[in-house]
Formats: structure tokens, C-alpha cells, sequence
């Protein structure tokens, strides 16, 4: 965005009205309450026993198909919304929805002591029978919050559990990244394949500060073995940034077409400012603000944020990506709330209001009703529904319309 601009108000009793509503889709409609959905298409053949309590992840308006994708951080993170969004609106089921989500996430973990892969959590994504070290990552701190929620340290010890693991069997010690494709019956990683022909070949891994998980475990666990990761990668983010406060030569980012995925700076970039609070060094909070000057640069007029955003700000004419504009949001107010900085008010609220535009409030098809809306998706010569959802959009709205009205 360049030039003035003015930036709406934010009606609190709205915002908490709508933030029920979205809690109440992703309560109601996208959560699993059958241990086999026969609903959902699982496009990626995921093979687990019992899906109670994970999140459907895409909705086809189109064709009126639920879908599944990234089950298990999908999952952990709308568990922290929902743990977020409790302590504002004191619904007590959206705590026991919490809850089974985060027992989905338990059920996937190997809780043998005496297995090589104790701790691991089967978090498939691209693929049915590979897990994802980033997405192991990105459910954990769902369970930080879960556990100081109810008080009940199963969800802590499971998530340092994991972080063992993947300190184990994940982290390349000294060099601030991870190996990234796990295959649990082979136990072994797969042959590092960068995703585009230019991420960085010279490197066998990439960075990963998802959350701030490693810190987190480090301080609650007393372990200060758990550390080592995050302040090696958070040091490596330092020097690999490329444009200032992203990171284009590492996927899912893509440096031949320009493309920078729209949680990149979010899920690398957040994490810094809690580096900077703990050593006081400077450059860490620099280069967090960088990172949100960077969305605040690829926020549209409206208030939105298109998916596939280039390096030189400019778009595709569809595919929103409303999850990217709700993470600058939570980027941004945890900016505020750490250091003070209330340069990025007046976009948090232009992109909380548009999370409130594109909600479904009164559609025909039930399944819609409090969604966020994720995108619209290209014309393809019908006049099929362009409206996609997936739950990413609803996940992290909730989280910044909690932080808005918890600040």
C-alpha cells in the first residue's frame, strides 16, 4: 500500500459478534466429530484411525465438498484460536473443543519410550505418508496454550516430546535448519529435493522459527539443550533475508517467478521479536519490523491480501489469501504489546474489518455460515461458485480478533 489512507474504526461489540461466529463455524461445521468422516474427499489419501476432534480443512462452495489438508497443524492452530478466543468470550465449549483437537494431535504421537521415534507427530501434508517437519512444528504451540488453559500438563509434556524428536532426528546441529520430509515406516528422512529449481541448493534443509516453538519447550521443560535450534536459525534468518524481512530463496517461497508465500514473514519473521526479548539485541527487532513493513506494503486498499504476491508488490487479479492478511494482523499487535509500536494500528484494523466483509453471515449453504473467506478462485469459463474456503482464513482471524479484543 503507498500513499494516505484512512483506516476504519473497529466496533468492539462487532468484532466479538463476528469472532463468536467464526469460533461457531470452525466449532460446528469444520470440526470432525466421526472417527471416519464420510464426508470429506481426503484428496490426499491421510490415513488416520480416528479424526475426531481435527479440522476439515477446505470447503468447495462449487461443489459443496469438504476436503482435508495439513490435518494436524491446521488442527494445533485453530486450538490456539480457540484457547485465545475462551479467554475473551468465556464460552466454555470452545474450550472443550480445544481439547479434542488437541486429543487428535495426542493420538498421533508415538508415546513408546523405547521407540527410535518417540515423540513424533504423523503431520502429514503434501503427502499421505510423509510427515512434514514444519508442520510438526506448527501444531505445537496449541498445546503450550491448551496446557496453560486447563492446567493440565499432558498437553506440555507432549509438545516437548515432539520437540525432542525433531531436535533428534530433524535439526542439522550448527547450521540453523531442518530436513523436512519424514517417512515414518522407512524411518528416514527423504533425499532433500529443493521445491523450485533455485531455492537454495547448497544447503540440505531450510529454517524453520514456526512459533517460537523451541524457546518455548526450552524455558517450560528447563532444557536448555532446546534452545540451540532456535537461536541458530534465528541468527541464520539474520543473514538469509532477502527482501528485508522475508525470505525468498527458501520454499514455499519462489525467487524465478518472485512469489513470496503470504505466511512466510509471519512464521519466520514473529519469532524474532521474541529473540530480540530475550538477548536484547536489536537487529532481531529490526528485522521483525521489517517483516510486517512488508505486509503492510502487500495489504491491499481493501484491506485484503492476494496469494500470489511479488516481489514487487504486484498480484494475480484472484487468489485471496485471507489467512496472510490475519497473521500480518497478529504480527502486528504482538509488535505493539512487546515493543510498544503502534505504527501498524491503523492496518491491523483495516485487516480485522476485512475479515468482517468477507465473512459469510447469511448464506444459502449452511456450511458457509461464519466462514472466513479464503479466496476467490479464477474464472474458468462456468458459472460455478468461485468461492474456496479453507479453515486457515477462519483459524487465524480468530486469533487476531482475540488479541484485539483481549489487548
Amino acid at each position: 500500500m503507498t500513499g494516505a489512507r484512512t483506516f476504519p474504526e473497529i466496533d468492539r461489540a462487532l468484532l466479538a459478534d463476528r469472532l463468536r461466529l467464526a469460533c461457531s463455524w470452525l466449532t460446528d461445521r469444520a470440526q470432525i466429530r466421526e472417527q471416519q468422516p464420510a464426508d470429506i474427499a481426503n484428496s490426499h489419501g491421510f490415513r488416520y484411525a480416528d479424526w475426531r476432534g481435527s479440522m476439515r480443512g477446505e470447503y468447495s462452495a462449487a461443489k459443496a465438498q469438504w476436503d482435508v489438508f495439513c490435518p494436524i497443524w491446521h488442527t494445533g492452530q485453530a486450538v490456539k484460536a480457540l484457547v485465545l478466543a475462551h479467554r475473551v468470550l468465556g464460552d466454555a465449549g470452545l474450550l472443550e473443543a480445544a481439547k479434542a483437537g488437541g486429543a487428535f494431535i495426542l493420538r498421533q504421537q508415538v508415546h513408546d519410550p523405547a521407540d527410535p521415534d518417540h515423540g513424533f507427530i504423523a503431520a502429514f501434508e503434501d503427502y499421505g505418508d510423509k510427515a512434514n517437519t514444519s508442520a510438526i512444528l506448527e501444531c505445537l504451540d496449541g498445546l503450550f496454550y491448551l496446557a496453560d488453559e486447563t492446567r493440565d500438563q499432558t498437553w506440555e509434556e507432549a509438545a516437548i516430546r515432539a520437540l525432542r524428536w525433531v531436535l533428534r532426528k530433524a535439526y542439522l546441529p550448527g547450521e540453523g535448519l531442518f530436513r523436512d520430509l519424514y517417512d515414518p515406516a522407512a524411518r528416514a528422512f527423504a533425499p532433500w529435493r529443493p521445491r523450485h529449481s533455485n531455492d537454495r541448493p547448497d544447503v540440505p534443509g531450510r529454517p524453520l522459527l514456526d512459533d517460537g516453538v523451541f524457546l518455548t519447550g526450552a524455558r517450560r521443560a528447563g532444557d536448555k539443550g532446546l534452545e540451540t535450534p532456535f537461536w541458530e536459525t534465528a541468527r541464520r534468518l539474520l543473514v538469509e533475508q532477502d527482501p528485508p524481512g522475508n525470505w525468498i530463496h527458501f520454499a514455499p517461497c519462489n525467487a524465478i517467478t518472485g512469489n513470496i508465500h503470504p505466511r512466510h514473514a509471519f512464521w519466520w519473521g514473529m519469532p524474532l521479536i521474541r529473540a530480540w526479548q530475550e538477548s536484547g539485541d536489536a537487529t532481531f527487532l529490526e528485522c521483525a519490523r521489517q517483516s510486517a513493513q512488508w505486509y503492510v506494503r502487500a495489504q491491499r486498499h481493501d484491506g485484503g491480501l492476494i496469494r500470489n504476491t511479488y516481489l514487487d508488490f504486484n498480484t494475480d487479479s484472484f487468489g485471496h489469501e485471507t489467512s496472510g492478511i490475519a497473521c500480518a494482523a497478529i504480527l502486528w499487535q504482538r509488535l505493539k504489546a512487546a515493543a510498544g509500536d503502534d505504527a501498524f494500528d491503523g492496518p491491523t484494523r483495516l485487516a480485522l474489518d476485512f475479515g468482517m466483509r468477507v465473512q459469510f453471515t447469511h448464506p444459502a449453504d449452511e456450511n458457509l455460515r461464519g466462514a472466513i473467506l479464503s479466496k476467490v478462485l479464477p474464472p474458468d469459463g462456468s458459472d460455478r461458485s468461485p468461492y474456496h474456503l479453507r479453515d486457515l482464513g477462519t483459524t487465524f482471524f480468530v486469533q487476531a480478533a482475540s488479541l484485539w479484543l483481549g489487548a
